[in-house]
């Protein structure tokens, strides 16, 4: 895959690609409806396009990384309908098969979310989670009877909230993939506030988690 670089657009992180390589091993995209949600430079949704996925539509609040996505993919020869918007506000009343995000996630003192300039890309509010949260409320009401909501995010964002947050949202989540490393730039930035609000594992290291959710059976939602 190539991607072009476009002046304030993110260029997908090692996540991004980490996720990808689980959805070519899974083949979760072939003759899938698949949605990307904050797409950036599209790279989710080249990739399901490029895996046989039926129809992709990537989503993100900036004008600027839609026309990333239309360019590059273009360049990849994918097809790919880029549309701006809200998360879900700009796939109303639609149902895909599989729904994928690298959402912001980053935890940080912040008082409010950035509204433009790479930072919209990275910052996910104080708790990393302004995102995953919202994603996680909503997306069962956007799947088929079986389909599947892939995310990918760090460890310093609570693992286990963000199971329970898909978990009350309808889902069936469980953790399918762990890396674990150094941080990345970005949180090594903020290292010090990180290590004193308890987000890093041993020796001031994340793991990038890919979880995997599916629509929860009838009966585990009675419970």
């Amino acid at each position: 895959m190539r991607l072009l670089p476009v002046p304030g657009v993110f260029q997908p992180p090692s996540d991004a690609w980490m996720l990808i390589r689980y959805m070519e091993d899974e083949r979760l995209a072939a003759g899938a409806d698949v949605l990307d949600l904050c797409t950036g430079s599209g790279a989710l949704a080249i990739a399901a396009a490029r895996q046989g996925a039926s129809e992709v539509t990537a989503v993100d609040i900036s004008r600027r990384a839609v026309a990333a996505v239309r360019l590059n993919a273009l360049v990849n020869r994918a097809r790919v309908r880029a549309v701006r918007g809200d998360l879900f506000a700009a796939v109303a009343g639609r149902r895909f098969d599989l729904i994928v995000s690298n959402p912001p996630y980053l935890p940080g003192e912040v008082s409010e979310l950035p509204h433009r300039g790479l930072a919209r890309a990275t910052e996910g509010g104080r708790s990393g989670r302004a995102f995953l949260d919202r994603i996680a409320a909503r997306a069962a009401a956007h799947l088929t009877e079986h389909g599947t909501v892939l995310l990918v995010y760090s460890s310093v964002c609570n693992e286990p909230e963000t199971l329970e947050a898909l978990r009350a949202g309808g889902l069936s989540p469980r953790v399918v993939l762990r890396h674990r490393g150094p941080l990345g730039p970005h949180l090594t930035a903020r290292v010090d506030w990180l290590r004193a609000h308890g987000l890093l594992l041993e020796g001031d290291e994340e793991e990038i988690l890919v979880v995997r959710a599916e629509r929860a059976p009838v009966s585990a939602l009675a419970r």
